[in-house]
């Protein structure tokens, strides 16, 4: 489990074999599984980046129904499926058959502990098709569960617009979005002397923009075609006091959801 600065009455990592099978016996328990990566984020940002946060919107998410939900949080799968990054340095990555049969795996051993849901919270773009998977192989395999999941910073999608301040292309990967986050949550990891500011120039109109300004088409290219730094967006204009609104409102969105999913559950 990667250390993430936060002591959680959710995580099931603290918990006893006898407080996790109580917790998924109840009405309407939820597990809650991050999903990141260790991939390279430039020269200003830790190659755990999404795995930190991913776990911390889990955390977040988690604690706030905690009071109305039965749920606990997984430590996070802190591999993921980033083959793209790979020529930069620094990147662990799975193939993607692997992570699927991973997350399977966990799934369905933290579903015999009783719970009634579950739901992946991914924190890595290149993961967001095996999520889409993995919720219709484990769904299968589990057909009394409700399973779902989610990219976690797509749920800032209706309110971005109100803390955003790079046009479209600055909160990619390493830029606005992400590194005002780890400013809050993990300011000692974060080297801004080294942020390099280089928004996404996708070549195809229809591909994706940005983290939030997504597209029809699919394209894969190495990473350094779009970007010599290993990042792109706009972290010159990112700052702790954004991080914390981003967290904050993250956190209730994930809420709503872990709520919707306990309801469906019961």
């Amino acid at each position: 489990m990667l250390p993430t600065g936060r002591s959680s009455s959710v995580a099931w990592a603290t918990k006893t074999r006898r407080e996790i099978r109580d917790t998924g016996t109840a009405d309407g328990s939820v597990v809650v599984v991050p999903v990141g990566s260790i991939e390279q984020h430039g020269h200003h940002l830790p190659v755990a980046t999404d795995t930190l946060l991913a776990d911390a919107v889990s955390h977040l998410g988690a604690e706030r129904v905690a009071d109305d939900v039965p749920l606990l949080v997984t430590p996070p799968i802190w591999s993921g499926f980033s083959p793209h990054h790979t020529s930069l340095g620094g990147t662990m990555t799975l193939e993607l058959e692997h992570l699927l049969a991973l997350l399977e795996d966990v799934a369905d051993t933290a579903l015999e502990n009783g719970f009634d849901g579950i739901c992946f919270v991914n924190g890595h773009g290149g993961n967001a098709s095996v999520i889409d998977n993995v919720v219709s192989t484990v769904g299968k395999s589990n057909p009394e569960a409700e399973v779902a999941g989610l990219t976690y910073f797509q749920l800032a999608d209706s309110f971005i617009d109100e803390i955003r301040e790079s046009d479209v292309g600055g909160m990619a990967h390493g830029g606005e979005f992400e590194t005002s986050l780890m400013l809050h949550l993990h300011a000692d990891l974060v080297t801004m002397d080294d942020a390099d500011a280089e928004y996404l120039d996708e070549p195809y109109e229809r591909g994706t923009q940005d983290l939030l300004v997504g597209g029809a088409l699919s394209t894969y290219r190495e990473f350094e075609e779009y970007s010599a730094s290993g990042a792109i967006g706009d972290p010159s204009l990112a700052s702790a006091a954004k991080g914390e609104e981003l967290f904050d409102r993250l956190g209730n969105e994930l809420a709503d959801v872990l709520c919707s999913v306990s309801e469906q559950a019961r």
